[in-house]
């Protein structure tokens, strides 16, 4: 038995993400509940393709005490509209993207309600991606946090901050590739509002 691949909870996560999902033979993966809270990671950040180029996406959260908290425990602030910018801003950047419209009404529901949580409003978010991009795969959620819960541990590996984790990933069509180039490693709804069915191919 394959031992699970153990990643964080990203929102829309990126493409490598996925890559790495689809490299790793195991059926389960598990995803880390008892981390600290890390900052200005994909766990609360999205990037997508632009007119202007590459927009991050950011989901706000309500900011406690200084101590660190647990990401199950991280709790999603409404003071301001942001799904609402959000929504609009994919609905702008990928209107004319070949399978917007196939896939648009799953997405839109994250932005016409509320998840308390963090944690939750991921996790909803990677099973509809995870049935987009055809993966049949099963989530499961640590129990605790330790040092080494799994032989292939990407916890700490996919980060805005760090090098690309896939530098080999192959172009596909983006709608603004003319004015940008290629853009690689976008949040993995640019792939498949590009590629739609076809998506997997490029993982």
């Amino acid at each position: 038995m394959n031992s699970p691949l153990l990643l964080p909870a990203f929102y829309l996560p990126p493409v490598s993400y996925f890559h790495a999902i689809k490299q790793h033979p195991s059926e389960t993966l598990l995803l880390e509940k008892y981390e600290h809270y890390a900052k200005q990671s994909y766990r609360t950040r999205a990037k997508i393709a632009t007119a202007n180029g590459v927009l991050d996406l950011i989901v706000p959260i309500v900011h406690g005490r200084k101590e660190r908290v647990a990401v199950k425990d991280i709790r999603i602030n409404y003071e301001h509209d942001w799904q609402r910018l959000h929504w609009l801003s994919l609905q702008t950047a990928y209107r004319s993207s070949a399978y917007f419209e196939y896939y648009e009404d799953d997405f839109r529901q994250f932005y016409n309600r509320e998840h308390a949580f963090l944690l939750d409003f991921n996790v909803a978010q990677l099973e509809l991606l995870l049935k987009c991009l055809k993966f049949n795969k099963t989530i499961s959620f640590t129990e605790a946090y330790a040092a080494a819960e799994a032989d292939v541990d990407l916890r700490q590996a996919i980060h805005p901050k760090q090098g690309n984790y896939w530098p080999a990933q192959p172009a596909y069509y983006q709608v603004f590739e003319e004015r940008h180039g290629f853009l690689s490693d976008l949040s993995a709804v640019d792939l498949l509002f590009n590629q739609g069915p076809q998506s997997k191919n490029f993982l």
